[in-house]
C-alpha cells in the first residue's frame, strides 16, 4: 500500500492547484497571481498539504518550492483549451523527472468517454507502475468528456469517474462536483478504498464556496484540490483558513 502521509494531514487533503496556465491560458490571472512566487507564498503561509504545478514551473521555481516546505504534486500531462476536438492529454513529464524535482506525488488527467481514453489509460498504466515501484503516490484527475458522454446523467458520470480511478489503481481520485451531495456520496462509495478529492472549479462567492466545502466533507471526501477560489481571492489566506476549519473540524 502506497503511503500518502507526505501529502495528507491527519488523513485529509488540501491541495493548492496552479496548473491552470496550461489548461486555460493566462485569462485566469491578474498582475499578482500570474507570478508563481505569489502562489508559493500562499501555499507556504496557508500550510497546504500539497501544491500542484506543471513541469516548467516546478523546474524554474524549484528552489522556492523546496524552501516553502509544501509538498510538490507534479502534473505529468496537460493540454490547452484551444483545440475543440475529442480531448486527449498526453504525457509531458516522466516519473523520473518528477522525482528529480522532489515531487511527493504525481498527477495525470484522463478524459473518460473521449475517443482517446484508451491512449490515456495506457499512459496512466505505465506511470502508475513506475511511480508505485518508487513508492510515489499517483493522483488521477478523471473527467468525463467528449461526444460519447453528452446527455448522460451527471450522477452516473461522477460515480463512473470514481469507479474508474479505483479500477485503474489510482491512490487519490480528483473529480468535479455536480453540487448534489447525495450524488457525491454515491461517487465516494463507488471509489471504494481509493481516496477522493474534489476540484475547486471556477471562482464563486465565499458563502457558496464554504457551503460546497461542507457538502464535500460530509459526503466522505478527504478534501479539495482548489486553485482559482484561493489565488483569485482578494483575501486568499482568510478563505484558506475558513476552508481548513471545515476540512479539519
Amino acid at each position: 500500500m502506497i503511503k500518502l502521509n507526505k501529502i495528507l494531514k491527519k488523513g485529509k487533503a488540501f491541495f493548492l492547484a496552479y496548473d491552470q496556465g496550461l489548461e486555460h491560458g493566462p485569462t485566469d490571472f491578474n498582475d499578482k497571481n500570474i507570478n508563481p512566487n505569489y502562489i508559493i507564498e500562499i501555499a507556504r503561509k496557508g500550510k497546504f498539504t500539497g501544491i500542484i504545478f506543471q513541469k516548467g514551473i516546478a523546474e524554474k521555481y524549484n528552489k522556492e518550492i523546496k524552501k516553502s516546505g509544501v509538498p510538490l504534486i507534479l502534473k505529468l500531462n496537460g493540454k490547452t483549451n484551444l483545440f475543440k476536438g475529442e480531448p486527449i492529454s498526453r504525457q509531458l513529464c516522466s516519473v523520473e523527472e518528477a522525482l528529480g524535482l522532489g515531487a511527493s506525488a504525481v498527477g495525470y488527467t484522463i478524459y473518460i468517454g473521449s475517443d482517446y481514453e484508451d491512449e490515456m489509460f495506457q499512459e496512466f498504466e505505465n506511470i502508475q507502475r513506475e511511480a508505485h515501484s518508487k513508492n510515489l503516490p499517483v493522483i488521477a484527475w478523471i473527467y468525463p468528456r467528449g461526444k460519447s458522454v453528452k446527455n448522460k446523467p451527471e450522477k452516473e458520470l461522477m460515480a463512473y469517474s470514481c469507479r474508474v480511478g479505483l479500477e485503474i489503481g489510482a491512490d487519490i481520485i480528483k473529480i468535479q462536483y455536480n453540487n448534489k451531495i447525495d450524488d457525491l456520496k454515491w461517487a465516494v462509495k463507488s471509489a471504494g478504498k481509493t481516496k477522493v478529492v474534489v476540484a475547486g472549479g471556477m471562482k464563486k462567492d465565499e458563502k457558496n464556496l464554504l457551503k460546497q466545502v461542507k457538502e464535500i466533507m460530509q459526503a466522505g471526501c478527504i478534501g479539495l484540490a482548489i486553485g482559482r477560489n484561493i489565488w483569485q481571492s482578494n483575501s486568499p489566506l482568510k478563505i484558506t483558513q475558513d476552508i481548513k476549519k471545515i476540512i479539519w473540524r
